[in-house]
């Protein structure tokens, strides 16, 4: 029996939890000051550890035209992608640790390209260092304080509401009377 393909994510999507974060995002890295309703939904095989990656690097990268992908449920897709008016590509940004084969094809295909791992970069980079990547140097790989993303991991919650304040690649949560904060280390491959 075929299966079209809008019953096969259907069925793929009836597995994920969905979450809500209400975000009043204040980047003053980035000049950017923004009331965000964002709804993601987990993939049962996505670790909490990846869903908050997902959040900040959607956060930390918002612009207009930003979403999320089909995500797991499409291999061939970026966690994130920014697209302008036109449909265009404009930025693909990846979750987790990425090949240097997907690397190399995200930088042919988007002029900006940022990777943002979530178990820190020394791995990463190592991994990467030395292979064929197009653009490489270009390519931005991030990572949140581990000890910002274990307590925000904590805290996750199916609906949340966050300030999220960012200056000089400091992250600065508050959740409620509660603050917390973390550095954003930031990398580029050689």
């Amino acid at each position: 029996m075929l299966i079209s393909p809008f019953l096969r994510e259907t069925r793929l999507a009836q597995g994920a939890t969905m979450y809500v974060f209400d975000v009043r995002l204040a980047d003053a890295d980035r000049a950017v000051n923004e009331a965000l309703t964002i709804r993601a939904a987990r993939h049962p095989s996505e670790t909490a550890e990846y869903l908050v990656t997902r959040l900040l690097a959607y956060c930390l990268e918002h612009t207009e035209g930003i979403a999320f992908s089909k995500g797991l449920s499409d291999p061939d897709e970026p966690a994130i992608v920014v697209r302008d008016l036109t449909g265009v590509l404009r930025a693909w940004i990846e979750v987790g640790t990425p090949d240097a084969e997907r690397l190399h094809r995200a930088a042919k295909a988007a002029p900006d390209v940022a990777v943002y791992a979530h178990r820190g970069l020394d791995a990463l980079v190592s991994r990467l260092a030395g292979e064929r990547i197009h653009r490489a140097a270009e390519i931005r790989l991030r990572a949140v304080e581990p000890s910002l993303l274990a307590a925000l991991v904590s805290r996750l919650d199916r609906r949340m509401s966050l300030d999220l304040t960012v200056a000089d690649r400091t992250l600065y949560v508050s959740l409620g009377a509660e603050t917390l904060t973390g550095t954003l280390e930031e990398r580029r491959l050689d």
